[in-house]
């Protein structure tokens, strides 16, 4: 069976995303995925997930490092891996500035260097049952876990979008967990994640890519793709990585565009000037057969697991997603 998963990131409510993951895995998705922002927390979704399901890989998509300590997410990922069994994916990132600091109150510096700090001491916990850390970003004296991990490796994916994050990803994780790639975007990752795996001494062939893509299924392929923009043009608005990301994947006058919109606070016209040309090219967007055939384009494309993303919002939230998981179901 093809390798597919869905990503949930707000708009259902956490019981609902439960019945959700519940659905995907009757249907075959071989993995789903958990966001937070200001969708409820993702370990506590995510062990509900557990407690009702028996073969679907449950993942975070993203947890940021900023937010959490790294002795919370270490035992938040034990937990969660315990529950299900040794079904559980830890995928961790840096989040955006725009959020870290204004949402949370925390200082956000040195991302990479807190990254790759956070991997070391979470897998070093979770191994071990205590750590200790004096790095340039994370400082942590001693950490003892006070029971034994069922499970002392679990696979560990990172968010990346450019080059220097990509690198992290070859030098470090399990995974790479992109967002909004086109069909060009696997080659040349894996290009990336090859050499620093190598220069790393790694077997590059041990690290899966996925990417998180914008999904949207619809009677016609227009209303598909107008289902997609608002929340392209939120994202390509609001965080500045993507909307250089949207500028490098061909379309520097859209992005401009957008955030130029968006600085004056214009949502609609940031939403209109989203192309169709750009959703087409960094979604699955359309009817049915044109999602699944699409889907199929980023897996020949080099893409180990596309992971559906619907975005949707209030009233409809969980039938749209529902929707989304039927149309795309793995054959």
């Amino acid at each position: 069976m093809s390798r597919l998963g869905i990503a949930i990131s707000g708009g259902p409510n956490p019981a609902e995303i439960v019945d959700l993951v519940v659905l995907a895995e009757s249907l075959g998705y071989e993995s789903a995925w958990v966001a937070e922002g200001h969708g409820g927390d993702q370990f506590a979704i995510l062990a509900a997930c557990a407690m009702r399901t028996s073969r679907i890989r449950l993942g975070t998509s993203i947890s940021s490092v900023f937010v959490r300590s790294a002795p919370t997410i270490a035992m938040a990922a034990s937990s969660v891996a315990d529950l299900s069994k040794g079904r559980f994916i830890l995928g961790l990132g840096s989040s955006h500035k725009a959020q870290v600091g204004p949402e949370h109150g925390v200082e956000y510096t040195k991302p990479l260097t807190r990254t790759r700090e956070t991997v070391t001491f979470v897998r070093a916990l979770l191994r071990d049952g205590s750590a200790a850390i004096d790095g340039a970003a994370i400082h942590i004296e001693n950490f003892d876990l006070w029971y034994a991990p069922r499970y002392r490796d679990i696979p560990l994916y990172l968010s990346a979008v450019f080059e220097k994050g990509i690198a992290l990803c070859g030098e470090l994780a399990d995974g790479i967990i992109l967002t909004r790639s086109t069909l060009r975007t696997a080659a040349s990752v894996r290009a990336r994640l090859d050499a620093a795996a190598r220069a790393a001494g790694r077997d590059p062939a041990v690290i899966e890519i996925t990417s998180l893509l914008p999904t949207s299924v619809a009677d016609t392929h227009q209303a598909a793709i107008d289902a997609v923009r608002p929340g392209i043009a939120f994202y390509a608005g609001f965080f500045p990585r993507y909307n250089r990301m949207m500028a490098e994947h061909g379309f520097p006058a859209e992005a401009a565009a957008v955030a130029e919109a968006w600085r004056r606070g214009d949502r609609a016209a940031a939403e209109r000037a989203v192309s169709d040309a750009m959703i087409e090219a960094t979604s699955i967007a359309g009817t049915a057969a044109e999602c699944r055939a699409r889907v199929e384009a980023y897996r020949h494309s080099g893409m180990d697991v596309p992971i559906l993303s619907p975005f949707a919002r209030g009233p409809g939230a969980k039938d749209r997603f529902e929707a989304a998981i039927r149309a795309c179901a793995p054959g």
